[in-house]
């Protein structure tokens, strides 16, 4: 049986049954789920995409979205969950549900993902910190099964070494294809041998590895590691997102090239705004959502769409208000807006008429959006 859930958006759910569960640190643990037949092409995916898992917790329904660390190929569903803390929803999660039960689990989603390219030689780095492992787990596994002349580097920032989670996968993986793959251990609550791997990672660090590690190429005495990187990945807390995503955008790397997915609410956005835009008052915005019509006046366009219609208590779906997640999604129905940048619209969906009420400035006095084009 399925169902159709509201989260944001109308999302597609059904029920899976726990096909192993293992607990991997002293507060991390893995979920997987059997696919039935019937549903393997309802539950195809991209590496680096999520679900989300539906649950009782306290009592009360829970629906809280985990990446994937499976890869395609693998055809299973594969999480990596932490429990934040022993009261927390993700630990009545694992103390309440155990192999054999059901769950109702939604259909794949995220756009954290990258156009493979198996005919091409192509340099990945990828930047994780904690559970922020798990979509970038899935995409080294992908590209190391699909890409043969692709090479990654990982630079993967945890606590302490108790709490590095996958290490022995990621060990393997390293032994494996070890011409192809290199992974670097960061602590910042252990002391290391070696200074260098100590400390998080953020821009300082970032200096550190170009100059250091990504500096000699074999394959172009010319120029360097770092010269030659095509695609960036980064995943973990807000405040490391953006430190490193403007970091490799300072050190040469586009922005259309620096992917990040974020595993919790951020109220800044990522890259500064660059733009002035003429002050206009007194915005009208009316809006669909759920069903029904709203009217809101915002004083001035300051500030964004989503974060005025927020302070004046409306429900308006979101998630990190930073342009990564795409809940805030809607379609401008009259008036104009600047889109700020943002990793979730393509520009196709963007010549649709859709934007992302977080990443938007009013620019007309009156403003209509759709929440609920799905």
């Amino acid at each position: 049986m399925e169902q159709q859930i509201y989260k944001g958006k109308l999302t597609q759910f059904h029920w899976l049954k726990v096909a192993k569960k293992e607990e991997l640190t002293k507060n991390t643990f893995s979920l997987e789920f059997e696919i039935p037949e019937n549903l393997q092409e309802n539950f195809e995916f991209e590496a680096g995409q999520f679900v989300s898992v539906k649950f009782q917790s306290h009592g009360k329904d829970v629906i809280n979205d985990y990446s994937m660390t499976s890869a395609p190929y693998e055809k299973k569903i594969s999480l990596g969950i932490k429990v934040n803390s022993p009261d927390g929803e993700t630990s009545e999660l694992f103390k309440n549900y155990k192999v054999g039960d059901d769950l109702l689990v939604s259909e794949p989603g995220g756009r954290f993902t990258l156009v493979s390219k198996p005919h091409e030689f192509r340099t990945i780095v990828a930047f994780a910190a904690g559970i922020g492992i798990t979509p970038i787990l899935s995409h080294f596994k992908n590209i190391l099964h699909t890409e043969p002349r692709t090479r990654l580097f990982l630079f993967f920032g945890n606590k302490n070494s108790e709490e590095l989670v996958y290490r022995d996968l990621l060990d393997n993986l390293a032994r494996t294809c070890g011409d192809r793959l290199q992974i670097f251990y960061f602590f910042s609550q252990e002391k290391t041998a070696d200074q260098f791997f100590y400390g998080r990672l953020d821009a300082k660090k970032l200096n550190l590895i170009i100059n250091q590690i990504l500096h000699l190429d074999d394959t172009d005495e010319e120029s360097t590691i770092w010269d030659a990187v095509d695609e960036v990945l980064i995943c973990g807390k807000g405040e490391m997102i953006k430190t490193l995503a403007n970091a490799c955008y300072h050190h040469g790397i586009p922005k259309k090239n620096i992917h990040f997915e974020l595993f919790e609410e951020f109220n800044d956005d990522i890259y500064p705004i660059e733009k002035e835009f003429p002050l206009i008052e007194n915005v009208e915005v009316d809006f669909t959502m759920f069903g029904k019509e709203y009217h809101a006046e915002l004083p001035d366009n300051k500030d964004k769409i989503l974060q005025q219609l927020l302070i004046q208590k409306f429900s308006v779906p979101y998630s990190c208000k930073s342009g990564i997640c795409g809940s805030c999604e809607c379609y401008l129905e009259e008036g104009e807006v600047e889109l700020l940048e943002n990793e979730y619209l393509t520009e196709k969906e963007e010549a649709q008429g859709k934007i992302l009420a977080c990443m938007s400035i009013a620019k007309t006095k009156k403003i209509k959006l759709n929440f609920d084009f799905i």
